[in-house]
């Protein structure tokens, strides 16, 4: 295994160089041409290219193919726009196919990579390749205040790219140091628009999950493509997938479109080289042993068994760092067995009273609040002994928020005040006694 730190750039996909090293059956590379012709109405060569995301002298190779067959006829004229290259048009023929694969499958545009090939890039960009230090995880974290011996645990499990589970009390930022996580592997990776297995389409690419780095194009008048990879990929900052209390089982199955009779890629497969946060686990629908269970192939042999409508299942990599999130305690919602499987149990506890008054004041600072003295001693003599001095991350943006919105009410300079502390205090906690109806 080749270990790299976060700046260490990822080997990228080598475009294909002719037809045989796409991979792909040639009467589905056929079909796409033609239904991307007929869809979007292309002519040029350069511009069908781009729709499928594969070098011109192979779209070319196609066109002719498609000529030979019947189903595409050069226009006769030449293309300004393009370099003064000759167009191309569907024939008769060629409509007619176009409508036959379309009522097969309305799959058009990027041509897919073979998913024995996806699987090669996979590795090369594993997130177990990456290496962390302290320091990389330390500035990801930002503005957190965390204790030393928590970073200390955080950063093996990260490297690792093993599965986590993050356990303690609500509101000690959780779900802030998953994305914490996140952005400390700060590489880029290449993810498949679209993935190709036994002639059926899986849909991968999401510009809801995945953040592309940057768009190239090429120029119009070279037959061959000055990029440096496979377009058919997205070059992406590694992705994040966030799920909740939404999160159901078949949200990790294969989704079918049975209008367009194609297939979307499950989460999980989505987040493939990044993370999957399931955060507040133990609020969704299915129990958290149920869901555990689910991932326990992944989990121990970084593979998944996805199935097609056909009921036929195949194998598909897996490769992702899965963080569960939770405010139970870990033996409330699995047993042991399941527990065994996950790989890090962190506990994230509040903070300490020294720690709790760091974050109020980098919370004062940022909104413009002058701590008054008057008002900390109030909030710790007074205030905090009536919950037995428990301290928790979200309370310093709490206060001050609630200090703000009232000093805005009264039309008041933002302050902080014995006063304000009461009227912010008691937002922040539901009063005990019934409620009368």
């Amino acid at each position: 295994m080749n270990m790299h730190s976060p700046e260490t750039m990822v080997q990228p996909p080598t475009p294909p160089r002719d037809l045989s090293e796409m991979r792909l059956p040639m009467v589905m590379m056929r079909d796409i041409l033609i239904k991307t012709m007929f869809r979007k109405s292309l002519t040029a060569l350069s511009d069908l290219a781009e729709a499928l995301c594969v070098p011109q002298h192979i779209t070319q190779e196609l066109l002719d193919i498609a000529r030979q067959n019947r189903l595409v006829e050069a226009t006769g004229s030449l293309n300004a726009s393009a370099g003064g290259m000759p167009g191309f048009q569907l024939s008769e023929a060629g409509k007619a196919r176009a409508l036959d694969a379309l009522a097969q499958s309305e799959y058009y545009g990027a041509m897919p990579v073979p998913l024995d090939v996806y699987r090669e890039q996979v590795a090369r960009q594993s997130i177990r390749n990456i290496q962390i230090t302290r320091e990389d995880l330390t500035r990801a974290m930002g503005d957190l205040v965390l204790p030393p011996s928590l970073l200390s645990n955080l950063g093996p499990a990260v490297s690792s790219g093993r599965s986590i589970l993050m356990y303690g009390p609500p509101g000690n930022g959780k779900s802030s140091i998953s994305n914490g996580i996140r952005d400390a592997l700060g590489d880029r990776i290449y993810v498949p628009r679209a993935v190709e297995y036994a002639g059926q389409v899986i849909t991968v690419y999401d510009p809801v999950v995945h953040c592309a780095a940057e768009t190239e194009r090429d120029d119009p008048g070279s037959l061959r493509r000055k990029r440096g990879f496979d377009t058919r990929y997205v070059r992406c900052q590694r992705p994040t997938v966030i799920t909740g209390g939404e999160l159901s089982l078949d949200m990790l199955d294969l989704v079918y479109n049975p209008t367009a009779r194609t297939y979307q890629a499950p989460l999980q497969f989505k987040s493939m080289g990044g993370i999957f946060i399931v955060d507040d686990l133990g609020r969704q629908a299915e129990p958290p042993q149920t869901l555990v269970n689910r991932w326990i192939v992944p989990l121990e042999e970084s593979k998944d068994i996805l199935a097609l409508q056909s009921g036929e299942k195949f194998e598909v990599p897996f490769d992702t760092l899965v963080i569960f999130s939770t405010n139970f305690h870990p033996n409330e919602i699995f047993d042991q067995a399941a527990l065994r499987r996950i790989f890090y149990k962190i506990r994230i506890d509040g903070p300490d009273q020294q720690d709790f008054l760091k974050i109020l004041a980098l919370v004062a600072r940022k909104k413009g609040i002058t701590l008054n003295e008057d008002a900390l001693v109030h909030l710790l003599h007074e205030k905090y002994p009536q919950i037995d001095n428990v301290y928790a991350n979200y309370q310093p943006v709490f206060l001050i928020d609630q200090m703000i919105a009232i000093c805005n009410f009264e039309g008041i300079p933002h302050q902080m005040t014995p006063d304000l502390i009461d009227r912010a205090w008691d937002n922040m906690f539901v009063r005990e006694g019934a409620v009368v109806r």
